[in-house]
């Protein structure tokens, strides 16, 4: 795609969007107000099935917004799917992605086009993602347990990503080359975040792959989102069922770093995973009966984890 004057675009922003068109709106809005300067960048609107009013909200708005905003509509059901459709649809050597319920600070695409013309070598980036409003957030939801939160924070300085086992971005926030997909595939639906289920890994898989495709990645503390969170993901209902069906995803995912194991398995679960099982049990009880409720629930978590992988894997392991 072409502007009025010839120029190729040269970041496409893909935000994939299911029934949220009360926030989506701020979202594209922060990007059609960026401070880009002479970067030609298109906004892609993925609509995952919605039952709202999305599609003729998205198009009243990009009749204002010069041809930067096109809708497409993905009826598979999912959020990799969504995405998927618009890797495939932009016109742009640069995707950025946002999720539909997030803001992007002014500088946004100028910051993301910067540095993968600096860098040449960095095949993917990523940044922070915070919270505009947590003044009512309890007292044990510390950054241990922002991961059901989905934002993230390594600090103020770049960080290069070249180890799968080391920290991960997460696509509410994140820019990559068009042609590292082209190298090492798009997102795995299997893995992706649909209806009403959470916990899901299709980012840290991705990004995963990426890096054991020998990609080159980087964390840069200045390309910054913020979102609103939603009340009820400050319950420890919701991070109890978040760790059970994270649990779940990560059986499926078959992750190197806790598969590669030499000291046996039952019902396809990992020796040491029931061993790790054993010592939060022991820990989980230890600290309710001292009171220390807010230390329970960090190894209520992640028993809440095991038993999403154990269901998983049995299930999987009877199937076979």
């Amino acid at each position: 795609m072409n502007d009025s004057n010839g120029k190729s675009t040269e970041v496409s922003v893909i935000i994939p969007t299911f029934n949220r068109q009360d926030l989506l709106g701020e979202t594209m809005r922060s990007v059609l107000d960026q401070d880009s300067g002479s970067i030609q960048f298109e906004i892609v609107i993925v609509d995952n099935n919605s039952a709202d009013d999305t599609k003729a909200f998205v198009r009243s708005v990009a009749k204002e917004a010069s041809g930067r905003i096109r809708y497409l509509l993905e009826p598979k059901q999912g959020v990799s799917h969504a995405r998927n459709l618009g890797i495939a649809s932009a016109q742009a050597p640069i995707l950025a992605f946002l999720d539909d319920d997030v803001r992007a600070d002014p500088g946004w695409i100028v910051r993301i086009k910067q540095a993968f013309d600096n860098s040449p070598d960095i095949g993917f980036i990523g940044g922070k993602v915070i919270a505009r409003h947590m003044v009512s957030a309890p007292a044990w939801l510390t950054r241990e347990h922002w991961a059901p939160l989905a934002l993230l924070d390594y600090g103020d300085q770049p960080i290069s990503l070249v180890s799968p086992h080391g920290i991960g971005l997460i696509t509410a926030n994140c820019a990559i080359r068009k042609s590292v997909f082209e190298k090492a595939g798009l997102f795995k639906s299997e893995l992706q975040r649909a209806g009403d289920k959470i916990g899901s890994m299709e980012d840290h898989e991705l990004f995963e792959r990426f890096l054991l495709s020998g990609v080159k990645g980087l964390y840069l503390p200045d390309l910054i989102v913020s979102a609103d969170i939603p009340p009820v993901r400050m319950t420890k209902a919701y991070h109890r069922r978040w760790h059970f069906q994270h649990g779940g995803f990560y059986a499926i995912h078959r992750s190197e770093q806790i598969e590669s194991t030499n000291r046996g398995r039952l019902l396809g679960v990992p020796a040491h995973l029931y061993r790790q099982a054993a010592v939060d049990a022991y820990r989980y009880v230890k600290h309710s009966l001292l009171n220390m409720s807010d230390r329970a629930f960090g190894h209520e978590i992640k028993l809440r984890f095991f038993a999403g992988f154990f269901s998983r894997r049995v299930r999987d392991h009877r199937l076979h």
